[in-house]
């Protein structure tokens, strides 16, 4: 429930004035109130906390908006003292749900700089709220569910230092899973997720000549058909090409070659 909109003058610094600040003076509507920021039970008031804080929420044109509201503590028998629940914002959250929902849109389809520009907010803002975002997709979706033809890789970042292996879903060209690693230990970790009962049921696994994939795979897929992707059928064939030749220098695409080929 809004209680007050007021326009809230900025200090005036070195710089000269900044933007004018919208603050709503909110409170939760009488079957909102104290109940448990993580499981949403009634509970009974414990204190304060620590007072009234204020939540960011999507600008008003060019001015920004924060929500003002009372922080009271509440007793769960399940989670103990924690910060009461608001209906405009998650737990533990410093942003209202429109603006968390914004920001987690933006980031599968533009930069991170740009986000930062656009919301004006911090790179490690862009990565808590995309955190929180798919937190609850994952309590309300099963990603892993239906399963059949996956695709296995790994990636490198940090200048080829560090590697992430992958999975993908070939059915709906969706990420489902990534880990840092590129090892069995690290893929026995997806299929730890998956199950036993859902690993039997992969029709199709599409991966590159890694040792560690094929033996993983072998372990929890019994009954999949292990395909090569195309680039390194492609690859293969054209080392296999320039050996028979007795090529001195190996066309674009081979591993010795110091041309290396572009996807497109």
């Amino acid at each position: 429930m809004i209680e007050l909109v007021e326009a809230e003058e900025p200090d005036t610094g070195e710089d000269g004035p900044e933007d004018v600040l919208i603050v709503v003076h909110a409170r939760p509507a009488k079957g909102r109130r104290q109940r448990c920021g993580i499981c949403q039970r009634r509970c009974a008031r414990y204190d304060n906390g620590e007072g009234r804080r204020r939540w960011r929420a999507l600008d008003l044109g060019t001015l920004q908006a924060v929500i003002e509201a009372d922080a009271p503590r509440v007793s769960c028998p399940e989670h103990g003292v924690t910060v009461a629940a608001v209906p405009w914002a998650r737990h533990g959250a410093g942003h209202t749900l429109p603006f968390d929902d914004q920001v987690a849109w933006l980031a599968t389809h533009c930069s991170k700089t740009a986000i930062t520009q656009l919301m004006r907010i911090g790179w490690r803002t862009v990565g808590n709220i995309c955190t929180r975002a798919w937190a609850e997709v994952e309590e309300r979706v099963d990603l892993l569910a239906g399963l059949r033809r996956i695709g296995i890789d790994e990636i490198s970042y940090k200048r080829h230092h560090k590697y992430l292996t992958i999975v993908v879903d070939h059915a709906s060209g969706r990420l489902l899973w990534a880990e840092a690693g590129r090892d069995k230990a690290t893929l026995r970790k997806f299929f730890d997720l998956l199950g036993e009962e859902r690993s039997k049921k992969i029709t199709h696994v599409s991966a590159d000549a890694a040792g560690w994939i094929a033996t993983v795979v072998a372990e929890r897929c019994p009954n999949a058909v292990r395909v090569m992707d195309p680039f390194h059928v492609v690859q293969v064939r054209r080392e296999a090409l320039c050996y028979r030749e007795g090529w001195k220098d190996p066309p674009p695409g081979c591993r010795s070659s110091s041309v290396k080929l572009t996807a497109v």
